[in-house]
């Protein structure tokens, strides 16, 4: 019931918030892009000095800077400037949480973003999805990194909600740079993973893979995940990790009946990603991502947990279960067994 009167109007923060919000996110990728952070993780430098090193103009640098500073990603003491503990922790290269490539990945989604009401008319994607798919390496390579980032923080708080106690044999399906199956591998001894995914990203997960010291128990190899054509009776489990939000429900049946396949009896199936609550208005960031999936992929949404388990279902999978996991996590699990 609306409750609004004449007299007292709703409080209009909320659209100007939304009008401006992507200021503070500008001015991250920004300073990100201008390699800002680096420069500032282990010392205090001036403005000035910041300027000389990287060529910036001092009195826009001085602008931005500040901003940082009231967003929490640096800190402003007498001599200049310093990274804060949230810009030292997530924007430091080489740091365990460093998370500058997948925020590289999001401004190149700034473009696509503005294009959304043109996608709405016309429902194809802003951008070509086979571009960061494969067909032009340099953003292939980008799209994979930036994801990588994502996936090793987020896989590290995902990882005790998937249970492979007992299986020697994974199989990451659209396993992206391999990170859930070298993390997995690391936490289960006797576990051996192959990921599968397309021979453009197949090459960076096998560089990634053997940066981590793990190419002798994770394998990556090159197929399309989208056919279903995993093999028969070769795995204990399959998990689908962060890649079905990019396929249509059509397209996520067909994988689960090839995953059905390819486990062994008594295998199991795993599904982590976002998901919508059933009537998909909440929560708010997976309504978002769906959008981001209309943006670059040709079929892609995000789904309920409802849907996910149905679809198994469909497959032959038996014993579902859910679990959501706890904030700020924004990521369910399903798993599903093949009992035949």
């Amino acid at each position: 019931m609306n409750t609004n009167t004449p007299n007292r109007p709703p409080d209009p923060g909320p659209i100007m918030q939304l009008a401006t919000g992507y200021w503070g996110p500008a001015v991250m990728l920004a300073a990100n892009k201008l390699g800002l952070f680096p420069l500032i993780a282990e010392q205090t430098l001036s403005v000035t000095a910041i300027a000389e090193k990287l060529e910036l103009d001092v009195r826009a640098l001085s602008i931005l800077m500040d901003a940082c500073c009231a967003l929490g990603l640096a800190e402003k003491v007498e001599d200049g400037y310093r990274a804060s503990a949230l810009g030292f922790a997530y924007l430091i290269p080489g740091k365990p949480g460093y998370l500058g490539n997948a925020i590289g990945w999001s401004a190149d989604q700034y473009e696509a973003w503005g294009r959304l009401a043109e996608t709405v008319k016309s429902g194809q994607p802003a951008v070509p999805p086979k571009d960061h798919l494969g067909d032009d390496p340099g953003q292939t390579r980008a799209f994979v990194m930036g994801m990588h980032d994502r996936a090793m923080g987020m896989a590290r708080g995902v990882l005790e909600f998937l249970d492979l106690e007992g299986c020697h044999s994974l199989l990451d399906v659209g396993g992206g740079s391999g990170a859930y199956s070298t993390l997995l591998a690391r936490k289960y001894k006797d576990l051996h993973a192959t990921v599968l995914d397309l021979p453009g990203i197949v090459e960076i997960a096998k560089e990634l893979i053997a940066e981590q010291g793990y190419a002798e128990r994770v394998s990556a190899i090159p197929g399309d995940a989208m056919s279903g054509d995993y093999g028969v009776a070769i795995y204990d489990a399959a998990l689908f990790s962060g890649v079905l939000h990019q396929m249509s429900p059509e397209t996520i049946i067909r994988m689960f009946h090839g995953a059905y396949r390819a486990l062994k009896s008594g295998g199991k199936v795993i599904v982590s990603d976002m998901m919508l609550e059933e009537n998909k208005t909440q929560p708010i960031f997976s309504t978002l991502f769906s959008v981001q999936m209309l943006l670059t992929s040709n079929e892609g949404a995000v789904f309920s947990a409802k849907e996910c388990k149905e679809w198994m279902g469909m497959a032959g999978f038996a014993k579902m279960q859910t679990v959501q996991l706890p904030p700020p996590l924004p990521y369910m699990v399903v798993s599903g067994v093949k009992t035949s």
